[in-house]
This record gives C-alpha cells, structure tokens and sequence, in this order.
C-alpha cells in the first residue's frame, strides 16, 4: 500500500471543505448522492484511453482520515465550526465505489467511476480521486501509444528525471508498465511495485575516464553479462562504435561474454544505427542490440522504424512521462443524482456547449460486443436495466435520436464492478502484471485494429438505451420549463 507512510487526506481544493462545511451546517448529511468520474476526449486525438490509478485511488479512500495537524491548520482558517472540526476528527469513508477494472480500454463520457456515498463523504474526495486518475490514465494511454509504435520492441522508461515531481516519475512508471513498456530506470518504481528496472550508463562514465575505451573495458570488467555501451559521447562511428568492438574483442569474448548492446543518445538516429549495425554485423557481432534514446515518441519511433533504423531498444523519456504532446487527460467529476426519502432524483449539469451537457442519474455502463467478440459500443441503461440477447436490441444514439437503430447478435457486458462497499473494500486489487496483461488481451482480442490507428482513427460510440435517453430528454425539458 503506498500510502501508509504518509497521510494525503489534505489533497484537497478548498471549496470541497467549504461546501462540507455547508453542507454539515445546513443539511443533517443524511442524503446519499452519486457522482461519476468521466472524460471528454481522447489524449493525441487518439481512439481510446487506458483506465489507470485506480488503485490508489482506493488506497486514499479507504485511508482518508484528518488527524490533529489538520484539525489545528482547519482552526487556523477561522472558516469552520468547532462542531464540524469534531465531525472531521472522527471522519471515515462510509459510501460505496463503483468503477471499471484498472487497465480498461475506457471511452469518452461513460461513467468509469461512480461514487454514491453520504454528501460529505463523496465531496471531499473530488480532487484526490481525479489528481491520481487524470495522470496515470494519461501516462498508460501515452505508453501505450509509444508501445504500439514500437512494434513488438523493447521500451523502456527514462524519464523520471523529466518529470514534473517525484510521485510524477514513480506513478507515471506504474501507469507506463500498465500501457506495456517492459521496464523502467527509476528504481523507486521497481521497489515499490516490482517493475523491471535496467540502465546502461551516463556520458559522465566515459568523461571520467582517461579514454573512451578505458571506460567501456571498466564497465565490461564489472558487468561482463550486462555490457551495453553509450557510443555517441564523442563521435559515434569514429570512436563510440569502434571501441565497443575492441572491448568486447579484447575484454568480453577472451572470457566468455558478449557485448548485449549500444545505445546511441543524439544525433540521426536512423542513419547511425544503420552505421552502427553494420560495423557491428561485420565485426561478428550481430547479437549486440542497438538501444535509442533522445526525445521519443510514438511519431518520432515510427518514423525511425519507416526509415528502416534497425533500433531493437527504445529509452522513452520527457514525452513519455509528461505526455508532452497533449498533457492533460480531462477527467471531470460530476454529481449525477441525489437520493430523496429512499428515492433517487437525477442531476444534470447544463451548459452552452453541448459537449458539456452531462448524463444524468445513475446508471449502468454495458459494453457491446459482435459475434466475433469485438467491441463495437457503449451502451448507458437506467439501472437494472438487461439488455436482451435473444433479439433484436433497439438502442438510441444521442447524436442521431431519429434513426432506429437495433443490435442483433450482440452479448453484454457491465462494466462497473463494486469496488468499496460501505467504506470497506470487497475486491482485492489485482497484480500490476496482471493489469498489463489485461491491457493487451483487450487491444489484441477486442477492441478494433480501426481505432488503434494513431491517425482518424475510428470513432467508438456512446448510445443509450431508449428508457435512459428519454429520461435524460425529460430532465432537460422540465429544466428547460423551470427558466
């Protein structure tokens, strides 16, 4: 558990204690509510995003508690009533978690978290909940693109260095060993979840020492198994690459070993791994692998790999743990419904654009899957809500109400699990490995070649069930009626 050395329960913006406050001054908090996290758009223009952070969201939850420092820096504030300090000192998580399994391929405005809990305890939570979701969900999904461009070969990441701060390098390597690199550098994140970890070299190594090949022939002597060689700190065809052979000629075969690899830091990286693999191949050497580093990113990989760069290794670093293409995930947390003497009444945030409109109520998430076991759509019901399998399934899509539109041959699948239920948790998180694993299984067995295209890919729908759909256009038009 990561938070057990520390208390975050303070990772809060301000207006959720005020509106606690509020609430507990004016309210008796026995009103449960219902607030879904959700996003609007796919990073990088993307077909989808990968659901990580979940389970330190669960952590947090699960661990949030006030203790006396903050009862004491509360006071400072002079906003609060001794009354309610008392209430936070004995406050504890009481609601229930609904949310997809971390590592889903998750789509724009579907609910993939929904937490209905009294009002207090589903306010406070908001920032934490979306802080830990909207980073990892973004790292994942950029891995996972900087993977696929890959092709089947090895990333690894480099960029706890780059990182925006320390729990951004250790987080941002557990959600990019969800999105599928193999392994990362930063060895907090090996410690603390069991992630790979591997690294070669600096440039200060070869610097240090009174020649390059002096450098390469200690480093092979203290790691002969492990050998790989950072080539470019002077001249990459001229010294980098030719000393990498003598010290494995010299130092490594006489005694068994082979050179495992170079890595080439700076300059045309296609030209120089082209260079460098045939000095290499010429040399009888056509083991060593060739690793890249330097500013990658699914579009600079592929255009390496276009270019025919025989790279077998890529070291992803900035634009991997920053995202640096398209930063910001978006995830939104809204109220979707309040509860009323045991009866639900749904919520609705209205706005100018229409894209911000949200769907109201609570709800269920169905995934639509075709014969073939392909995700084809997302379906929103009304709770409790089957949808029927031995016929034609009428649906409603939002954006073209008009059409009638049916399934047929489809199979269902809900996808919100009961994570906590009255603030304890009765699903066990599962292995980070396994995670991973099941990212892969849906990108290779479910979800469409089409929508893994990095350019227009296709579009994964939102529809609704018509009992849902009508539901939300009543609410709008009884709003609508109120103004």
């Amino acid at each position: 558990m990561q938070h057990e050395r520390r208390n975050i329960s303070m990772l809060m913006d301000l207006y959720e204690m005020t509106m606690a406050h509020g609430y507990f001054t004016k309210q008796d908090n026995t009103d449960r509510v219902a607030f879904d996290v959700f996003y609007r758009r796919n990073p990088d223009k993307g077909g989808f995003a990968i659901f990580g952070g979940l389970e330190q969201v669960l952590e947090y939850i699960l661990n949030l508690h006030f203790d006396e420092e903050d009862m004491a820096y509360f006071k400072s504030l002079h906003l609060f009533s001794d009354e309610f300090l008392e209430y936070l000192r004995n406050f504890k998580f009481t609601g229930d978690v609904y949310a997809f399994k971390e590592g889903t391929i998750i789509y724009p405005n579907e609910p993939i978290m929904t937490i209905v809990a009294p009002l207090i305890d589903a306010q406070i939570v908001e920032t934490a909940v979306l802080t830990m979701i909207n980073h990892q969900s973004l790292i994942a999904t950029k891995a996972n693109r900087i993977v696929r461009a890959a092709d089947g070969r090895i990333v690894s990441d480099f960029g706890a260095r780059r990182a925006h701060n320390v729990d951004a390098a250790v987080y941002g390597a557990r959600a990019a060993f969800i999105g599928g690199v193999n392994g990362t550098a930063t060895v907090l994140a090996g410690q603390q979840f069991g992630i790979p970890v591997n690294g070669t070299m600096a440039h200060s190594w070869v610097m240090y020492h009174d020649s390059e090949y002096e450098a390469f022939k200690s480093y092979a002597e203290v790691y002969p198994d492990s050998a790989v060689f950072l080539v470019d700190t002077y001249n990459v065809l001229e010294s980098g690459v030719p000393n990498a052979i003598k010290v494995a000629k010299d130092i490594l075969e006489p005694n068994g070993h082979r050179l495992k690899g170079i890595r080439l830091d700076s300059g045309d990286l296609a030209y120089l791994a082209k260079q460098a693999r045939h000095m290499l191949d010429d040399a009888g050497m056509n083991d060593c692998k060739i690793m890249a580093s330097n500013s990658l990113d699914e579009y600079t990989i592929s255009s390496l790999l276009n270019q025919g760069g025989p790279i077998d290794i890529f070291g992803v670093g900035e634009r991997l743990i920053t995202s640096k293409t398209d930063p910001v995930f978006g995830a939104v947390y809204k109220i979707a419904g309040v509860e009323k003497g045991g009866v639900w009444e749904p919520r609705i945030k209205i706005s100018e654009s229409v894209e911000k409109i949200t769907n109201p109520g609570l709800k269920q998430v169905y995934r639509v899957y075709n014969e073939d076991g392909r995700a084809i759509a997302e379906l929103l019901t009304l709770p409790g809500e089957v949808p029927s399998t031995d016929k034609p399934y009428r649906y409603i899509d939002p954006e073209k109400p008009w059409r009638e539109l049916y399934y047929e041959n489809c199979t269902f699948k809900n996808m919100q699990e009961l994570m906590i239920k009255g603030g304890k948790q009765i699903v066990p998180s599962p292995t980070l490995e396994s995670i991973r694993t099941y990212v892969q299984e849906q990108l290779a067995h479910e979800i469409w070649p089409e929508e893994q295209r990095f350019e227009n890919p296709h579009r994964h729908y939102l529809d609704m069930s018509p009992d849902y759909y009508h539901m939300k256009m009543d609410l709008l038009n009884r709003i609508g009626r109120k103004k």
